[in-house]
């Protein structure tokens, strides 16, 4: 019997179907999931976020973006989203997102969970 449950948990975890999640994939769990998702088309509060890097703002079929986020004329990488995570409201005066990420690490992680998430 431990063998055979030696047998299985090994090839979950060779799977990757037991992998534990990343710094960032649990940061955006617990700070950014409320108001966004990363599947397309799961529009909550904010717009879906998978694919956001290398996207221009404000770009995002069926999410209503405010008139300030779709002039900005920002593309999202790593140093525009560093920036507006920050504090969005001093990147995009009258953007919709109230709530930053004020510690450089816990963006760091975020950041690098979006540019991989699927």
């Amino acid at each position: 019997m431990l063998a055979l449950t030696a047998l299985v948990g090994g090839v979950a975890a060779s799977s990757g179907a037991l992998a534990a999640p990343t710094p960032g994939e649990t940061l955006f769990q617990q700070r950014c999931s409320v108001c966004h998702a990363i599947a397309p088309g799961a529009t909550k509060m904010g717009p879906p976020l998978k694919g956001v890097v290398g996207r221009k703002s404000g770009t995002v079929a069926g999410y209503a973006y405010s008139p300030a986020m779709k002039a900005s004329g920002l593309t999202w990488n790593a140093a525009t989203l560093d920036k507006y995570l920050t504090k969005p409201a001093a990147v995009v005066p009258g953007t919709k997102m109230m709530i930053g990420l004020p510690d450089a690490t816990q963006r760091t992680a975020v950041i690098t969970y979006l540019t991989t998430a699927k």
